[in-house]
């Protein structure tokens, strides 16, 4: 625990910070929010817990934080596949759902961690806040991406394709973190493409020929 700490005190501010959320989100991780008390945290992160009242004013920002950097991690998985995608509107959309809908984001422990903190996000008012933006930023991602299509579509027209493509993704996801052995392999990616072509009115499984769905 001594050379815990001593490696830890030589971390700088950002560093400090975000070991406590790793801790945090390890401990949900294993063991569900109650495993996170703040002395938990402490424990794993090697220091005091008066410190995390420097970094923290609550424990609650401690969990709002830890969750935003969650959800946070998993539309970047998502947004990384774009970086390598032909400039072609519908082959980014299709690389994106795809993403969305595969490890790492498909992952039994991120879906634990969102069940997690549920509870929280039902009486915290700023939790909920918290999700909001994470659902927004995602939907907001999905919706340009919608928009960059060779297709007329109007503003209400591209939000509310957005907000249905999105459910179609979230339960797929939800589904397959849940229950990863009850489906077989890209059977989730192949879904979730056909049911977003479907509501688009286009074929974005042709854009994914060569990638084993």
């Amino acid at each position: 625990m001594i050379g815990e700490r001593r490696k830890f005190n030589r971390l700088g501010e950002d560093g400090r910070r975000a070991a406590l959320i790793a801790a945090a989100i390890a401990l949900i991780s294993e063991g569900g929010p109650a495993t996170a008390t703040v002395r938990a945290i402490a424990e794993r992160a090697g220091v005091t817990p008066g410190l995390i009242r420097h970094y923290f004013t609550t424990k609650e920002a401690l969990m709002r934080a830890a969750y935003a950097q969650v959800m946070d991690a998993m539309t970047q998985a998502s947004v990384d596949v774009l970086a390598s995608t032909p400039n072609r509107p519908q082959a980014r959309l299709a690389v994106f759902v795809a993403a969305s809908l595969r490890p790492p984001v498909v992952d039994s422990r991120a879906m634990g961690l969102w069940a997690g903190f549920l509870h929280q996000m039902r009486e915290d008012s700023e939790m909920r806040a918290v999700h909001e933006a994470s659902y927004l930023h995602y939907r907001d991602l999905l919706q340009g991406l919608i928009a960059a299509l060779p297709r007329v579509a109007d503003a209400g027209q591209l939000r509310a394709d957005a907000i249905a493509c999105n459910a179609v993704i979230d339960g797929l996801w939800l589904e397959g973190s849940a229950l990863p052995d009850a489906f077989r392999p890209g059977e989730l990616v192949r879904i979730g493409l056909r049911s977003v072509s479907a509501i688009l009115g286009l074929d974005l499984m042709a854009e994914m020929p060569e990638r084993g769905i």
